[in-house]
């Protein structure tokens, strides 16, 4: 605009103005988090896991601020999390960095907290937070193969070759902020556990 200034939306000047209760989405964990994503230069597209969360979000009045005790979390807002389905909680999306077009996308109960990792196969690696270490096609997002392991799944698989042979590894072991605070219903009977996993890739 000619001032520079931002033009703040109605549930903006709502929140800040007038401290009222909006919901917004997405969430300080929604969109994309801090889940590294990965680009194919065959496809021309990028690998990423999203959160599909949003939230009830109300700043506290001044005098609640000015208030604070000694050893109280400060954050100056309160707030809920919600979901447009409790179901999808989250997306593995192949999209297109140049136009930000999503060409494909795989629901997710939870959401994925793990990297994605495309090898030149054409096969997309990611882990869940309920243990399984997949492979989908990089092309279509059909899920070709997966492995259940013993916990959750929140971090990067690489892949390194020996011998002339391919190899993915993965660490399985719950944990992250999601896992610990959002109550997610799906991850009640998700053991705690720290193994490490490798796979060889086979050619057909």
């Amino acid at each position: 605009m000619k001032t520079g200034r931002p033009v703040l939306s109605a549930d903006t000047k709502a929140t800040v103005g007038e401290r009222k209760e909006v919901t917004l989405w997405p969430s300080k964990t929604g969109g994309k988090n801090w889940q590294p994503m990965s680009f194919s230069p065959l496809t021309g597209l990028v690998y990423v896991n999203t959160n599909e969360i949003g939230w009830k979000y109300q700043p506290w009045s001044l005098d609640r601020i000015t208030n604070l005790k000694v050893g109280q979390p400060f954050r100056a807002v309160d707030y809920t999390f919600v979901y447009d389905d409790p179901n999808t909680r989250g997306y593995l999306k192949a999209i297109d960095p140049v136009t930000g077009e999503v060409k494909w996308q795989k629901p997710e109960r939870s959401p994925n907290w793990s990297a994605t990792l495309v090898t030149a196969g054409s096969l997309v690696f990611t882990g869940q937070l309920t243990g399984e270490f997949i492979a989908v096609d990089a092309a279509t997002g059909k899920t070709l193969w997966q492995f259940q392991t013993p916990s959750g799944i929140t971090s990067q698989p690489i892949t390194w070759e020996r011998d002339g042979k391919q190899y993915v590894t993965v660490a399985s072991g719950t944990g992250g902020l999601y896992a610990a605070v959002y109550g997610d219903p799906n991850l009640a009977n998700v053991p705690a556990g720290s193994t490490l996993w490798t796979f060889k890739l086979f050619e057909d």
